[in-house]
Order: C-alpha cells, then sequence, then structure tokens
C-alpha cells in the first residue's frame, strides 16, 4: 500500500494488490481493481487473464467470455503471444461449458 501512496494508478503496483485481495478472499475488491486497471489502460493485457478467472469462480461465467475476448483483442494488438495464449485457453475451456 506503501507503493501506491507515491505512484498512484500504477498499473504494475495495483494489479499486484489486487492479487493479494483475491488470496484474502476480498474478491469484491480485487474486481473492482482489475476493473479500473482495464477501463484506464485496455492494453494492460496481464489484468484479463485474473479478472476472467476471478468472474469464473463467483459465477459470472459470460461476462468472464467477455473480459477474455477483450483480453484476446487486446493481447493481439498488443503482440504478446504469451498473454493472448493464456486467454485463448481460458476462454476455450469457459466456452464448453
Amino acid at each position: 500500500m506503501e507503493f501506491l501512496k507515491t505512484s498512484p494508478g500504477d498499473n504494475f503496483l495495483e494489479h499486484a494488490l489486487a492479487l493479494e485481495y483475491i488470496k484474502a478472499g476480498n474478491d469484491a475488491g480485487a474486481r473492482q481493481i482489475f476493473e479500473t486497471i482495464l477501463q484506464r489502460d485496455p492494453g494492460y493485457t496481464g489484468s484479463y487473464y485474473h479478472l476472467g478467472k476471478l468472474l469464473e469462480r463467483i459465477g459470472e461465467k459470460k461476462l468472464a467470455i467477455d473480459w477474455y475476448e477483450k483480453g484476446m483483442a487486446a493481447a493481439k494488438a498488443a503482440g504478446d503471444n504469451h498473454a493472448l495464449g493464456e486467454l485463448r485457453a481460458a476462454h476455450e475451456e469457459l466456452s464448453d461449458w
């Protein structure tokens, strides 16, 4: 939290905080952070996967698919093949339900 005080709006730090929220069982707080990051910076590809997984876990499967699709588009635009592969795999797995 101290780092965020000196670097507010830092995607990496906020993403890390959201992951800590998940570990602590605060899915609502994590979701809000991931959504804020992606609204502010749609090119921050790492948050799409984690937001999608969180949404899957809380039963929001359609919304998770939507975020995976947005993430795949962002990863493709950024040339981030690693993120694209992870998002595609998550999307395909969820689309089979």
